[in-house]
This record gives C-alpha cells, sequence and structure tokens, in this order.
C-alpha cells in the first residue's frame, strides 16, 4: 500500500501542520506520477497535429491507437475500432444523442432511469426536445435504492428506440443489472447507451457481457486525466449521420471525434489504464496484456478495500446519529 501511495504526490500534501485526506472520491480521483510523466512526455516530444507525413504526427497517430487499443482491452471490447474520445462522457453523449435523434420520428421513445445521473438523462430530453421524441423514466423500486425491473420491462415497447442507463449510481452506490436491462431493451428493438463513469473505478467493464451497444466513462474517475472514452459498435456509429467539418474521416471511430481532441489527454488516460492493470504487479508493455493484468488488479484491489470497507461500515454503525 505505501508503494502504491508512494506514486500519488497529492498524498504528500500537507495543510495547516496535517497530512490531507481526500474525501471526494465521486468528484474524482487524484493523479499518479505515472500519467503525467505520459501526458509531459507527449507535449514535449511529440505534440503534433493526426495524419500527416512527418514525425511528430505519426508519432501522435501511433499513440493515438495505441490508447484505442488499451481501451479495447479495459472495455473487452472486440478491437480498438469500437473505442472514441471526447472531452468527457457528457458530451460525448450530447454528441451521440442529437446525431441518434436525428434518425428517429415524431412519438419514439427514449427510456431513462430515476437512478441515473444527470450526464445521462439531460441529453436525451434535449433531444427529444429538438425531434419530437417522448422520454419516459423508470422509477425506483420499492426499496428507494434499484431500479424497479418490472417497470421497465412493462415501459418498454415497438415505440422504445433507446436505453439509456447507470451502471452503477453516483449518489447511493447501487450497482444495477445492466446485462438484464439491456437484454428486455435488446428483445424490444431498442439500443443500449451505458453510463460506466461511476463504475467503471470500482468494477471491470465488459462490454460483451453486459450487452450494450454503447458504453461511456471517464478516467478521472481512475486516475486519469479529464477525458471522456466512448466505446460503440462501429456498425452502429457508420449508420449515423454525425455532424462533422469537411474534410474530417467519416469512418468510425474518428468520426465521433469532432476538431482536434486533446492528445495529451488520451495518452494520460491510457497511461491511467496501464497504472491500473500495474496493481497486482509488473505487467508487459503490449495493449493485449493489459486484459488479464486489469482481471488480477480489480481482483486484488477488491481484497484490499473489503476490510477498509468494513471497518468504516461498522464504525459509521456505532455512531447513534449515523443511519444506515
Amino acid at each position: 500500500m505505501e508503494s502504491l501511495r508512494a506514486q500519488f504526490p497529492a498524498l504528500r500534501r500537507v495543510h495547516n501542520g496535517h497530512p490531507v485526506a481526500y474525501f471526494d472520491g465521486p468528484g474524482g480521483t487524484q493523479v499518479p506520477s505515472a500519467v503525467v510523466d505520459a501526458i509531459g512526455d507527449y507535449l514535449l516530444h511529440h505534440n503534433a497535429n493526426t495524419h500527416w507525413v512527418y514525425p511528430s504526427s505519426q508519432e501522435t497517430d501511433a499513440l493515438l491507437l495505441d490508447a484505442r487499443q488499451v481501451y479495447a482491452a479495459f472495455f473487452n471490447a472486440p478491437g480498438p475500432e469500437w473505442v472514441s474520445f471526447g472531452q468527457n462522457m457528457t458530451t460525448i453523449t450530447f454528441h451521440l444523442a442529437r446525431a441518434l435523434a436525428r434518425q428517429w420520428g415524431t412519438g419514439d421513445e427514449i427510456v431513462v432511469t430515476e437512478l441515473d445521473h444527470h450526464g445521462n438523462v439531460d441529453p436525451w430530453r434535449h433531444a427529444a426536445e429538438d425531434f419530437g421524441l417522448t422520454v419516459r423514466t423508470v422509477p425506483l423500486a420499492d426499496d428507494g435504492m434499484s431500479i424497479d425491473m418490472d417497470a421497465l420491462a412493462a415501459m418498454l415497447s415497438p415505440r422504445t428506440r433507446l436505453l439509456a442507463i447507470g451502471a452503477a449510481s453516483n449518489a447511493i452506490g447501487t450497482v444495477s443489472d445492466v446485462a438484464a436491462a439491456a437484454r428486455l431493451a435488446t428483445a424490444a428493438g431498442a439500443l443500449v447507451f451505458v453510463d460506466a463513469v461511476h463504475y467503471a473505478p470500482h468494477e471491470l467493464v465488459d462490454v460483451q457481457a453486459l450487452g450494450c451497444d454503447m458504453l461511456a466513462c471517464s478516467s478521472y474517475k481512475f486516475y486519469g486525466p479529464h477525458q471522456g472514452i466512448l466505446c460503440a459498435r462501429p456498425d452502429l456509429i457508420a449508420s449515423l449521420r454525425l455532424p462533422k467539418l469537411r474534410p474530417a474521416p467519416d469512418r468510425p471511430p474518428d468520426s465521433l471525434e469532432t476538431g482536434t481532441q486533446s492528445h495529451e489527454g488520451i495518452v494520460g488516460a491510457a497511461a491511467a489504464v496501464r497504472f491500473l492493470a500495474s496493481v497486482a504487479g509488473a505487467i508487459g508493455a503490449e495493449a493485449r496484456a493489459l486484459r488479464p493484468a486489469l482481471v488480477a488488479s480489480y481482483a486484488r484491489s477488491h481484497a484490499d478495500a473489503a476490510p477498509l470497507v468494513q471497518q468504516l461500515w461498522d464504525g459509521l454503525g456505532g455512531i447513534a446519529v449515523v443511519k444506515r
């Protein structure tokens, strides 16, 4: 644990003579030196725009491809063509929502849930307002902490075009059964978009097991910079009439990346995944070595955290004014 802590300069901070503890976990994580080093190395030695025939541009292209391969491993996606980048999850979702809604008709329906973050609700509401769609909201179950799956099943219809669902709640921590919800939506002929921002730091994403069409997260939740990442079916993205400047690429995943991206942020986001994968031990440099290392590192993190969470739970339970 001390060797891991030593990689985070922020943990050496002292305020009013006391070491600092960062409790704003839902607001993001601190960053290890390896991520900052990767960002700095890109800006100092490779900084260029893409798709030109000179060394720093070709190096940038190679680094961006590497980042796509890294996140394909992180998501357990079939290949790097599933991965694209954006400013953050919310911006990505607004962009996708508008592109998808352009293909739907008046009265078509989008289903969201009462458990979801605004980042996975408001983009769909705005798209619905602009294109004459209907938004339906799945309520919470009687426990007040989970999605009412029976209500979701009853709400899906032949007019349902998309289910937008969060994999984990930022407010209360509930991990939803996305795979079950996706099966219901897919059977109804609807697409499935997953907000994994609050899920990805704690559970290793597997888009194939979840059965979703699109999934987005943000690397600042797992030791990276403020960078949004999308995993989406390439055939679906290729079918969209995306707003783009000419002559920008119209092939996925590049077609989703409007304008010049934060190349340094993308490189840093890839470094964050490599850091996560290293928690259980040394890993190979190639992206294909990452998935088994990530599986081991997530398991190690869960094992290390379990007694600490139990101590916190028991300690809070012993305080009279705390309700649990």
